[in-house]
């Protein structure tokens, strides 16, 4: 099933160039978000799962599992 057309994706600026696209939009009362080499899985999260993530990376305690 394809991803609903009327979604306005975001992907971060360092992404650019580099083929590792994470993708985020709002999608009714949820964040749904999807990697671009595979645009038609989708994953949907509530703003407090997608809060809790990004404050987590924010304070490094996800940097172990990241070896570049």
């Amino acid at each position: 099933m394809a991803p609903p057309p009327n979604l306005n994706w975001v992907k971060a600026s360092y992404s650019a160039g580099l083929g590792a696209c994470v993708e985020i939009a709002p999608h009714h009362d949820m964040i749904a978000l999807r990697d671009s080499k595979n645009p038609e899985v989708l994953l949907h999260f509530t703003q407090l799962e997608l809060f809790a993530f990004i404050h987590g990376a924010k304070r490094g305690e996800f940097d172990h599992l990241v070896d570049l």
